[in-house]
């Protein structure tokens, strides 16, 4: 019987092996959340913006060097698409006019048919390292990134409606020069994804360097793919700390302080 028990054996490990239940991320689905890619302002752009890109939308300050940002945010609802369909809410420092940053924040895809929700951290040049937390539609979300003195920054993320906290120390040698609230269309296999019909979300409070950041409208930025403005912030607040940001070109309200 010893023969025909190992011969079963064997069967169940190739069996296993070629199993199509089992997946392993392949390079072209690689996740990055990549430093803003500029554009020329185009014409078409809505007025009163500093600043248009291809992947990032919402509200950057450039007079670094910033030593700690929060924010918290909505996490949104993502609507069906033909195709695969992705989008990232996020706090970060650095990536503004460098390749450096540090982030952290939630994922809302329209993929393989359902929307997706995550939460994750990143350092530049690496890829995304996905929290094992839950994340839902509608949760409100807190991030900070703390510099802790001697290369080693503290990133936090919370999530205040379900109650979970991760925390993470980690090395980063970034110049900090810039602090950015963002919605993005992340990077997959080294192209810029579609952006997700994400609705709308409100990113408030934040600081920097434990101050009011004191947003202007200048300050912000658009998002344009294909020649089509995809994502716009509203204007800042009464209080200078916060803003909504839609999916498509027109502007929403800001929200109430």
């Amino acid at each position: 019987m010893r023969p025909k028990s190992w011969a079963m054996s064997i069967l169940t490990m190739s069996f296993a092996l070629i199993s199509p239940s089992l997946s392993w991320a392949s390079p072209s689905q690689v996740l990055v959340h990549a430093p803003r890619l500029k554009l020329a302002p185009p014409s078409h752009r809505t007025s009163n913006y500093g600043w248009a890109s291809s992947n990032w939308s919402g509200y950057a300050i450039t007079n670094g060097p910033y030593s700690s940002i929060t924010g918290q945010w909505v996490v949104p609802t993502v609507s069906p698409s033909h195709g695969s369909t992705y989008s990232s809410a996020w706090i970060g420092i650095d990536g503004f006019n460098n390749s450096d940053l540090i982030q952290t924040g939630t994922e809302q895809d329209y993929a393989q048919g359902r929307a997706q929700y995550s939460a994750w951290w990143e350092i530049l040049p690496a890829a995304e390292t996905v929290i094992n937390e839950p994340v839902s539609p509608g949760d409100d979300m807190s991030a900070s990134i703390v510099n802790d003195g001697g290369g080693i920054w503290t990133i936090t993320l919370k999530d205040l409606t379900k109650g979970w906290t991760f925390s993470t120390n980690q090395a980063y040698s970034g110049p900090a020069s810039s602090a950015e609230w963002i919605l993005e269309a992340p990077t997959i296999g080294g192209h810029i994804a579609t952006l997700a019909n994400y609705g709308q979300t409100t990113f408030n409070p934040g600081t920097v360097n434990g101050q009011n950041p004191g947003l202007v409208s200048q300050d912000g930025g658009v998002m344009i793919q294909k020649n089509k403005q995809v994502s716009t912030p509203s204007l800042p607040d009464s209080d200078t700390d916060g803003f909504n940001v839609a999916y498509g070109s027109v502007a929403p309200s800001p929200p109430n302080s």
